[in-house]
């Protein structure tokens, strides 16, 4: 009996988020030390096998350059490693407002996460490794294009993770990918959030699922170089951002808006350095070979500037790095002005930071509201006057935008994923790391009282276990061994066997268990409850 591609793929989602959840039950116990030494391993297994799964991913796609996807690995598995490894996941992560607020991290529990083909190892690396640092587990819908990459990059975390401790099936990989089975997967009942990055089209569908999402979309980043610019460095620094991994991170720099008293100068940089500028013939074909149907033509999407203008039908230098034609609208009528996943710019000439300012702000309601805008500038004013007034959360500053954006040359959270806020439709507007994939409990101490009576009223100074001595750190250890006791109750030490066989007289009352008299139980429950 046959059974289609679609009823496979959902059925293999079922199985998949049912096992995921199962481990993650186990998991959701482990200490922090525990969690740490699981997580550490993965992120060590994937540098290691940055080079080879860069390979792999480039040989699968055809997208990008595998030398830069040896740093996208390397990125995505230590660099983020090295960004939350203080980050604290379990039990007491902060006393505040002298004692009267505690704060309690809960994992959310199965991390639905679907894996873009333009960054297939490096974002599922990315995700698997801040999931599980908050006691997730995690299920991926690699893209079809990237399923053997994808699988093998969660593999090799995989089996890190199993061999320092962590249970069976925390990271799943679904191989039958459809589109009935990833949409299965972001309404299974196991699955607690969704982590969406990719095209549009998909993130509204992991909003619409009914499920927790954070979901980022695409972005059109423009690169505005203001008269007191650096010229060199911002014309070597868009040109770098562009055609890193031939343009497919989606911080990647989509235009280049120059200021006109440098428009000379930053031409003839951006020549010395391997830029070739269309003319109007060359620019229709261009423009006819990187859209089709008003999208971006998946064939040049990831490839290189010469491959591109060889596809569009004309010829340029050997070496040239990337592909600039001059633009004066954005829109539609401008198919250039969009975003394009490669190593092709616009180029539009501005009189004045002003006029910038307002092109900038077209390019990125033009398909990239939200997302990311770079200035170059030395002047203070104009850089601030850019970061309050466009409707990008990233305002990268005299630095290249493709890996600025990610936390790679900037101080900014290291992340494959970017999100664009409620301008772009999402509902985070800060970069995705581990904070934002586990729950916070509060436990809150009364401040204003209504009724008199004395109660405790903070953990400053005060005892709620008969061991605690008054003292922060003291609480924490009490609380974070309830915690690895699981019942909710201290941990009886020094419980030898005379004692087991033997009730304590001074006690009284008949024996339970193994030894522990019903006075002693008693105890146990007042302390717990006083």
């Amino acid at each position: 009996m046959n059974v289609d591609k679609d009823l496979q793929s959902i059925q293999e989602v079922r199985n998949l988020t049912t096992i995921a959840k199962e481990a993650q039950l186990e998991f959701k116990h482990f200490s922090q030390e525990q969690v740490d030494k699981v997580v550490k391993a993965m992120a060590d297994a994937g540098f290691k096998e940055s080079e080879r799964l860069a390979k792999m991913a480039h040989e699968e796609t055809g997208f990008g350059k595998w030398q830069d996807k040896v740093l996208k690995n390397q990125f995505g598995s230590k660099t983020v490693w090295e960004s939350i490894k203080d980050l604290k996941t379990v039990g007491v992560i902060a006393v505040e407002q002298n004692g009267k607020i505690v704060k309690i991290a809960e994992p959310m529990g199965v991390v639905a996460a679907l894996i873009p083909s333009t960054n297939p190892t490096s974002t599922a690396m990315f995700k698997a490794i801040i999931s599980l640092k908050c006691r997730n587990a995690i299920v991926t819908s690699p893209h079809p294009k990237a399923l053997k990459c994808t699988t093998e990059a969660l593999k090799v975390l995989s089996d890190a993770a199993e061999k320092a401790g962590a249970p069976k099936g925390l990271i799943q990989c679904m191989q039958k990918v459809s589109l009935e089975g990833t949409e299965a997967l972001m309404k299974d009942k196991n699955t607690a959030v969704i982590l969406a990055t990719g095209s549009n089209p998909m993130v509204k569908a992991a909003y619409s699922a009914g499920t927790p999402a954070y979901g980022v979309g695409s972005g059109n980043v423009p690169a505005f170089i203001e008269r007191s610019a650096n010229v060199e460095k911002a014309v070597a620094d868009i040109i770098a951002g562009t055609t890193f991994d031939n343009g497919t991170l989606c911080s990647s720099e989509q235009a280049m808006i120059v200021d006109r008293p440098v428009k000379d100068k930053v031409i003839a940089e951006a020549k010395k350095i391997g830029a070739y500028f269309v003319n109007d013939e060359e620019k229709i074909k261009l423009e006819n070979a990187v859209t089709v149907s008003g999208r971006i033509n998946a064939d040049i999407v990831g490839k290189s500037a010469e491959f591109i203008a060889d596809y569009s039908g004309f010829k340029v230098p050997n070496g040239t790095k990337v592909l600039i034609a001059h633009c004066s609208e954005v829109g539609r009528s401008e198919p250039l002005s969009m975003e394009k996943l490669s190593p092709v710019l616009a180029f539009y000439t501005v009189d004045g930071w002003l006029e910038g300012c307002h092109k900038c702000i077209e390019l990125l309601n033009f398909g990239g509201v939200g997302h990311t805008l770079v200035i170059h500038s030395n002047d203070k004013d104009i850089v601030m006057k850019f970061a309050l007034e466009k409707p990008a959360f990233r305002i990268i500053v005299n630095s290249l935008s493709s890996l600025g954006a990610v936390g790679y040359t900037t101080a900014l959270n290291p992340s494959m994923t970017l999100g664009v806020g409620t301008w772009g439709g999402s509902i985070i507007s800060e970069n995705v790391t581990a904070k934002h994939l586990m729950n916070i409990k509060t436990l809150a101490f009364e401040v204003n009282p209504i009724n008199n009576g004395h109660s405790y009223s903070s953990f400053e100074g005060s005892t709620l276990t008969g061991n605690f001595n008054g003292s922060e750190s003291s609480f924490i250890e009490s609380i974070e061994e309830r915690l690895r006791a699981r019942a909710g109750n201290p941990i009886i030490k020094n419980f030898s066997a005379s004692q087991n066989s033997k009730p304590n007289k001074n006690n009284g009352g008949k024996v339970l268990g193994s030894g522990i008299s019903e006075d002693e139980i008693n105890k146990i429950i007042k302390e717990f409850n006083s």
